[in-house]
């Protein structure tokens, strides 16, 4: 597993999304869905507990051209920041 990228816990954002539970598509389709309704410049938060979330959200960011601002684990649960491009 990559090493998370450090992020302040109080940072802020415009949207989260809940996927715990969800496994690989389907967190990545929810943030898809949840960024498509965002304006350019918005933060998404992702909370997941599917482990290759990680590595996933990393692709998903260079694929889109979506800007992933951290990441960070606590437990089970991963947490995932991105900008829409």
């Amino acid at each position: 597993m990559t090493e998370p990228i450090k992020h302040d816990a109080s940072a802020e954002f415009d949207l989260e999304i809940d996927t715990r539970g969800l496994t690989c598509p389907l967190p990545i389709l929810r943030a898809k869905k949840a960024l498509a309704t965002l304006e350019s410049g918005a933060v998404l938060k992702v909370v997941s507990t599917d482990r290759a979330s990680m590595r996933d959200f990393e692709a998903f960011a260079k694929q889109t051209g979506n800007a992933l601002l951290s990441q960070s684990v606590d437990g089970a649960e991963f947490t995932h920041f991105l900008r829409r491009r």
